[in-house]
């Protein structure tokens, strides 16, 4: 698998610093090009690459770092979306239930993204405490992981263990998946998983 993060803020820094950490290779895009994030992904090590956007892309597993309503401005720089996995990593501040239709925001997201199995994750923690070390008191950060594909729940799952969390898969975006997109994961933030 290949993974690219699409958004070079505090929360895809954050993201990227911990592929750095666990040694697994990822690129990272945004809208102001590679040379725009060159000196951060060199100070992250040789794991992270800064590409183009449509060459950001071609990952298998693409990872939405950027604010919510960016989300339709990437999903049209790439025609087919077929086969990929696209994480949505965002958070809906300023968004009104009006314009997400009473829709969870994944569901939204998923609408734009045709052919893409999208799974629900990596959004719950603030930047500053999903920067640091999952590692805590002898135990893993929880880490919601939802999606209304199996298969790509289970992957990225795997990808959120294999990153230090210890993931739990909460099924179905319309069930589980609304607790992580619409403000719940506010009440569940920092939950420490031992053992």
């Amino acid at each position: 698998m290949t993974y690219a993060i699409i958004g070079s803020g505090n929360v895809g820094a954050a993201l990227a610093g911990h592929f750095a950490r666990c040694g697994i290779p990822v690129a990272i895009a945004n809208s102001r090009g590679p040379d725009a994030i060159a000196e951060v992904a060199k100070a992250l090590g040789p794991s992270v690459t800064p590409l183009t956007l449509e060459d950001a892309l071609l990952a298998d597993v693409v990872i939405l770092a950027v604010p919510f309503r960016a989300h339709t401005t990437v999903a049209r720089a790439l025609s087919n979306w077929s086969g990929k996995i696209v994480v949505d990593a965002m958070n809906t501040y300023g968004v009104s239930q009006e314009e997400l239709k009473g829709q969870a925001s994944t569901e939204v997201v998923a609408s734009a993204f045709p052919g893409a199995k999208v799974v629900k994750t990596l959004n719950q923690l603030p930047a500053k405490l999903l920067a640091q070390d999952p590692a805590v008191n002898g135990g893993r950060r929880v880490m919601f992981v939802s999606s209304n594909d199996e298969a790509a729940e289970t992957s990225v799952g795997k990808l959120v263990a294999d990153l230090g969390f210890a993931p739990i898969l909460l099924g179905k975006v319309s069930e589980g998946g609304r607790l992580i997109g619409m403000g719940g994961a506010l009440i569940l933030q920092n939950l420490i998983k031992h053992g």
